[in-house]
């Protein structure tokens, strides 16, 4: 089971950063005409943590649907969790950051697109709800040995990718917070 524990502990490692990188997410929906820089730019940075973390429970699902012996022994989650909740997460996760890159991609801040990213969060957000409480108790399992540094690599290098990500559109995240707050920031237009 050394394949299953490995990922599981990978899955919680990224799991906690995640957590950590939504709530300063959720933060800025408090006052989102002052904090949409901070949102655009932690919402771009999400995007590679994000992928690794489909990446790993795709890995385990896909391990599992193949009939890797070590996979089938650890079993797959319940059925309402794999056939309603992750199929929920996964689309509305992939509608939320899509539309968000493309309201940046469009300098959008009001409109369909909008509403869009809107209703894939309410959906998004009900469905994490769910998912995040029946794993929570797997967290502490994240930290411990052996494999820690890889782990620890792998999610560090996903976060410094989103990163240099939010660096790099920096420019469209600050012309949509110029056109919602009216004020010049970064580029002093």
């Amino acid at each position: 089971m050394r394949g299953v524990a490995a990922n599981e502990r990978l899955t919680a490692t990224v799991a906690t950063v995640l957590l950590v990188l939504l709530a300063v997410e959720g933060a800025t929906l408090l006052d989102m005409r002052r904090f949409l820089f901070v949102h655009a730019f932690v919402g771009i940075l999400l995007i590679p943590v994000v992928a690794l973390k489909l990446a790993t429970t795709g890995w385990r699902m896909l391990r599992y649907y193949l009939g890797a012996d070590e996979y089938v022994r650890r079993g797959a989650p319940h059925v309402v969790l794999r056939g309603l909740v992750a199929p929920a997460v996964i689309v509305s996760t992939v509608f939320l950051f899509g539309t968000g890159v493309a309201l940046l991609a469009v300098d959008e801040t009001h409109g369909a697109l909008v509403q869009l990213h809107q209703a894939s969060f309410i959906v998004w957000v009900g469905a994490m709800c769910v998912h995040v409480l029946t794993r929570l108790s797997r967290l502490p399992a994240a930290w411990r040995l052996p494999g820690r540094g890889l782990r620890l690599g792998l999610v560090a290098g996903s976060v410094a990718a989103g990163l240099v990500l939010a660096v790099a559109v920096l420019p469209a995240v600050d012309r949509l917070q110029d056109s919602i707050t009216g004020h010049a920031r970064i580029d002093g237009d």
